[in-house]
C-alpha cells in the first residue's frame, strides 16, 4: 500500500443515513444474511490452528434469548499457555516489521470493514442489542481505530526526525519507541467492535503480539473482528483468539510472569483486581507489568437556569438512555439548577415517555439489556431506587421475549445515594435540584468516578468555571456527554474511572511502547 494513504489527513468515518430507503434496504439485507449464520461452533485459535473445545459458551440474542448466535469454544489454562508461548514466538519476528509495514496491514482491516460495514452492524443488533444507530456507531468507530492508529504509528515511528534531541558535540543521539511484548487483550460486551478493535490493534500495530479474550457476551462479534484481520493480512500468531472465563485464563494470564501489559476495559471490580495481579512479581518476572485501564463512570449533565433548556432535555435522555445506558459514558445524574429543574424534570420526563421498547432488530430506541444477570441487576437498583427517592416513570420489565426494561427516572434521591453514587449500567437515570450551578458543580464532582459530563450554560463566565472544576476526563458543554470521537475527542478518564488512556489520542500508542535511547561517539 502507497504512503499516501497515511499520509492523507485522518476523517472520521461517517455515520450511515437511515432515514434513506436504499441504507434502509441494504442493511436489513445484511441482517438476514447474519440470521442465516447463527447457531455455528467458534474455536480457539492459537498461530493459525483452530481448536474447538468440549467446554462451550452459548452466545444468545438478549432481545430473543431462544435464539442461539453462537457456542463459542472456551479455552483453559493449558491452551492459554500454548498462546502465550505462541505469542512470545511470533513477537521475535513480528517486533521487528517495520510500522509502515504494519499500518499497511491495519489500514487494509479498515477497508475491508468499511466494506462490510452492515454485515458487521448486523452482528451487534443480533448479538449485542444494539440499535441500527449504535450499531453503526460502534463499526465506524472501529474504522477510525484503525486509521488513526495506523497513521499514528508511523508517526511515532519518525518521532527522532521531527523531534530530533538537542545537538550534543561529537555524539549522535537518537530516541525511538519499540514494542513492550507480549499483551492481554480484555475488552468489554458494550462496545464489541470498536473498544475490541481499539485496544488490539493500538498493541499489534506499535509491534506487540497479543492474546484477545473477548467478551463472554459478545464473543461471536469478536471472533467475526479476529477473522477480518487474519484476512487482512497479518501473520498466524500476532493475534490469538483466546476466548474463555476471566476467573480462569484472564487471571492466570494477568499474573503470568510473560505478560508484558494487559489492557482493560470493563468495570471498576475488575479493573482492580487486574491492577494488583499484575502489581505482583511473578517467579521469572523482569519486568513491571503495565495495565491500561478504562473502568466507567457514574457521569452527570449539570443544567443551570440560563442554558437552552430544550437542548438540555434532550442531551439528558440521549445519554442516559441511549444503548440502554449501558455506556461507561451513560449520562446516569442529571444536577438542574431549582429555578428550572421541575421544567426540565418535566420534558426529560415526558421525551422518555415517547420512547419505544422493543427489539434492536426492528430499530427499536431500547432495545434489550445485555443478559439476565444485568437485569436483574438493574432491577435490585430500580427497588434502592424506590427506596432512596421517587419513581417518576418506567422501571418495569417488558416482555417476556427477552430482557427489556422501560428507562426509569428518579427524583428526590440524595446526593449521597447509591443510584447517585454506582455505576448501574442500565436505562436508570437520577434528577436532583441545586441550589445554583456551584452547588451543582460540587454535587457532580461528589463520586469516586469521572470519566464524563457535560456543563449547559449559555454564561461563558460560568463555562470557564465548569471547565475548569468539574473533574473527569471528557468534559462536553451545552452536548450530550456521550459520543467521544476518535481523534478530535481521546477518551478516558480521572479517578476510579480509570488510567487516564486517552483512546483515540496522540499520544495513546505510547502506552503500548517502551523509549529506547541510542548514543553513538562520532569519529
Amino acid at each position: 500500500m502507497n504512503s499516501f494513504a497515511w499520509s492523507a489527513a485522518f476523517q472520521n468515518e461517517p455515520y450511515t443515513d437511515f432515514n434513506q430507503p436504499e441504507h434502509r434496504e441494504a442493511f436489513l439485507k445484511a441482517l438476514a444474511a447474519v440470521k442465516g449464520q447463527l447457531g455455528h461452533r467458534y474455536p480457539v485459535v492459537i498461530g493459525g490452528k483452530e481448536v474447538y473445545t468440549e467446554q462451550e459458551l452459548v452466545s444468545r440474542n438478549p432481545g430473543h434469548v431462544r435464539e442461539v448466535v453462537g457456542r463459542m469454544s472456551q479455552a483453559g489454562t493449558d491452551l492459554a499457555e500454548q498462546a502465550m508461548q505462541q505469542a512470545q514466538k511470533s513477537f521475535a519476528t513480528w517486533k521487528r516489521t517495520t510500522a509502515t509495514e504494519r499500518a499497511a496491514l491495519l489500514l487494509k482491516a479498515a477497508s475491508l470493514l468499511r466494506q462490510r460495514k452492515h454485515e458487521f452492524s448486523a452482528w451487534m443488533v443480533v448479538e449485542a442489542g444494539k440499535n441500527w444507530a449504535e450499531a453503526d456507531a460502534d463499526t465506524a468507530e472501529a474504522i477510525d481505530f484503525m486509521e488513526y492508529y495506523a497513521r499514528e504509528a508511523v508517526r511515532l515511528s519518525e518521532t527522532s526526525l521531527h523531534q530530533p534531541l538537542p545537538r550534543v558535540p561529537g555524539e549522535e543521539n537518537r530516541l525511538q519507541y519499540i514494542p513492550l511484548g507480549v499483551g492481554i487483550i480484555i475488552p468489554p460486551w458494550n462496545f464489541p467492535l470498536a473498544i475490541c478493535a481499539g485496544m488490539t490493534t493500538a498493541a499489534v500495530v506499535t509491534g506487540n503480539t497479543v492474546l484477545l479474550k473477548p467478551a463472554s457476551n459478545t464473543s461471536v462479534i469478536a471472533y467475526q473482528f479476529f477473522k477480518l484481520m487474519k484476512e487482512a493480512g497479518f501473520p498466524d500468531g500476532v493475534i490469538n483468539f483466546v476466548p474463555g472465563s476471566g476467573a480462569v485464563i484472564g487471571d492466570y494470564l494477568t499474573a503470568h510472569p510473560q505478560t508484558r501489559f494487559i489492557s482493560f476495559t470493563g468495570s471498576k471490580e475488575v479493573g482492580l483486581r487486574i491492577n494488583k495481579l499484575a502489581a505482583e512479581q511473578a517467579e521469572g518476572q523482569i519486568w513491571i507489568k503495565r495495565v491500561v485501564a478504562e473502568m466507567g463512570g457514574k457521569d452527570g449533565i449539570v443544567v443551570d437556569e440560563t442554558a437552552d433548556l430544550e437542548a438540555a432535555a434532550k442531551a439528558i435522555v440521549v445519554s442516559a438512555f441511549g444503548y440502554q445506558g449501558q455506556k461507561c459514558s451513560a449520562g446516569s445524574r442529571a444536577i438542574i439548577v431549582e429555578s428550572v429543574y421541575d421544567q426540565v424534570l418535566a420534558r426529560v420526563t415526558e421525551l422518555t415517555n415517547l420512547l419505544e421498547v422493543g427489539p434492536a432488530e426492528d430499530n427499536a430506541p431500547i432495545g434489550p439489556v445485555i443478559d439476565e444477570k444485568s437485569r436483574d441487576k438493574i432491577l435490585e437498583y430500580i427497588g434502592i431506587g424506590r427506596e432512596e427517592g421517587r419513581l417518576v416513570t418506567g422501571g418495569e420489565q417488558v416482555g417476556e421475549a427477552g430482557y427489556y426494561i422501560r428507562p426509569a427516572i428518579f427524583t428526590d434521591v440524595p446526593v449521597k445515594g447509591r443510584i447517585m453514587q454506582e455505576e448501574i449500567f442500565g436505562p436508570v437515570l437520577a434528577v436532583v435540584p441545586a441550589r445554583d450551578w456551584e452547588e451543582a458543580i460540587e454535587i457532580y464532582n461528589d463520586t469516586e468516578f469521572g470519566l464524563t459530563g457535560s456543563f449547559f450554560s449559555t454564561d461563558e463566565s460560568r463555562i470557564s468555571a465548569a471547565l475548569e472544576r468539574m473533574h473527569c476526563g471528557n468534559l462536553y458543554v451545552n452536548r450530550k456527554c456521550t459520543g467521544a470521537l476518535v481523534g478530535g475527542q481521546p477518551f478516558g478518564g480521572f479517578n476510579m474511572s480509570g488510567t487516564d488512556s486517552k483512546a483515540g489520542g496522540h499520544d495513546y500508542l505510547l502506552l503500548f511502547t517502551q523509549a529506547k535511547v541510542t548514543s553513538r561517539k562520532l569519529p
